[in-house]
């Protein structure tokens, strides 16, 4: 590919990215009530229960997967799919450069 049509494809990249994004932020759910009224898995009985059986690194293994898992939901998915669109727009960008040289 050339450098002029790798810049396009980054352009194309960011308004189609940032479109999606900003549509995604708009139609999320601004926050999904639970039945409860609390998440039981943040309870300090809960947290004290997974520490015994697995140790602090069991804990700190669940809290990451928990982080992680909330990126793909509401409007928290729609500022990961601008960070992706972003370095995505970016790779292409330089490669653009890159092809020129």
């Amino acid at each position: 590919m050339t450098g002029q049509r790798l810049r396009f494809v980054a352009a194309a990249t960011l308004v189609v990215g940032f479109a999606s994004a900003i549509w995604i932020y708009l139609n999320a759910a601004s926050s999904v009530g639970d039945t409860l009224g609390y998440n039981p898995e943040e309870t300090k009985q809960y947290l004290r229960a997974m520490e015994r059986y697995g140790g602090k690194a069991n804990v700190m293994a669940a809290e990451l997967r928990q982080w992680f898992a909330s990126l793909w939901h509401g409007t928290r998915l729609a500022y990961t799919v601008a960070c992706v669109t972003t370095l995505l727009a970016g790779v292409f960008w330089f490669a653009s450069a890159a092809a020129e040289e």
